[in-house]
C-alpha cells in the first residue's frame, strides 16, 4: 500500500526538523517540494532550501518533485498540487510533501487531505501528519522570552484576515477530577499522555479529567 507523509519543516533550520521529518525522508521515494515559481524551479523556494540541508545531513538523495503552488487561496490550486500528488503515488511507493512550518498551523496541508479523501480515500487512510517546531516557538527560543507563564494566555491571529474569523482553542493545565462541564460546548476532542504507553486520544470532551497530561482541542467549526 502507498504510503504518503506530509512533512512539516519547521521555522527555516533543517537542523530544527524533527526525527520523525528525517525519517520519513529516508523512507521515501521522492519529496513533493512547492514552489511559488511558474516555471517550477527552486530559486525562491524556502522549502526546497530546508529540503536540500536536510537530505545532506542525512548523507542521502532523493528525487525532488517540484509543485507549483502560487500562495492565492484558491481551491483550484489546491486541486492541482493533490493531483501531482496522487499523480507521484502511482510511480512511487512512498511521497513526502513538505510544508514550512508547522502543519497545524495556516498551512495548505488539510486543504489537500481534503481533497485527497475525496479523490482516493485509502492514501488519505494511509496518510501520516508530522508536526513541526512553528515559527513562534523558535522566535521565543531566540529571544529567550516565554510566550506564556503561569495562568497566562496564549493568542494566534491573522494580521490580514479575509474574512470571518474562527476560533481554536487549546485548553491545557487542567486538574485532575475537574468536570469538563465548565469548558462548554464545540468540536472537542481530548488528548490524554500523548506519545506515553497509554496515551488515549478521544473525539469528543471526556467527562472528568483523569490524567494531568490532558490535552483539550475545541476546533474552530467550518
Amino acid at each position: 500500500m502507498n504510503k504518503l507523509y506530509m512533512v512539516s519543516l519547521g521555522p527555516g533550520d533543517a537542523q530544527l526538523l524533527t526525527y520523525k521529518a528525517l525519517q520519513a525522508f529516508k523512507a521515501s521515494d521522492v519529496i513533493c517540494v512547492p514552489t511559488k515559481s511558474e516555471d517550477k524551479s527552486f530559486t525562491k523556494s524556502i522549502s526546497y532550501t530546508i529540503v536540500r540541508d536536510a537530505l545532506e545531513l542525512l548523507g542521502i538523495q532523493r528525487e525532488i518533485v517540484p509543485v507549483y503552488s502560487p500562495m492565492c487561496f484558491n481551491p483550484q490550486d489546491w486541486e492541482h498540487e493533490a493531483d501531482v500528488i496522487l499523480d507521484t503515488l502511482t510511480t512511487h511507493a512512498t511521497v513526502s510533501f513538505v510544508t514550512i512550518g508547522d502543519a497545524g498551523i495556516y498551512s495548505s496541508i488539510y486543504y489537500l487531505l481534503d481533497i485527497i479523501q475525496e479523490k482516493n480515500p485509502q492514501v488519505h487512510q494511509n496518510c501520516e501528519v508530522i508536526p513541526g517546531v512553528t515559527s513562534f516557538s523558535a522566535a521565543s527560543a531566540e529571544a529567550q522570552k516565554a510566550l506564556c507563564l503561569g495562568d497566562e494566555e496564549l493568542l494566534i491571529k491573522p494580521i490580514n484576515p479575509r474574512g470571518e474569523v474562527k476560533t481554536t482553542e487549546i485548553l491545557m493545565r487542567p486538574k485532575i477530577g475537574m468536570d469538563t462541564e465548565i469548558l462548554g460546548e464545540g468540536d472537542f476532542y481530548t488528548f490524554e499522555n500523548m506519545y506515553l504507553k497509554d496515551a488515549k486520544i478521544t473525539p469528543s470532551k471526556v467527562k472528568r479529567v483523569k490524567k494531568y497530561m490532558t490535552l483539550f482541542i475545541n476546533f474552530a467549526r467550518r
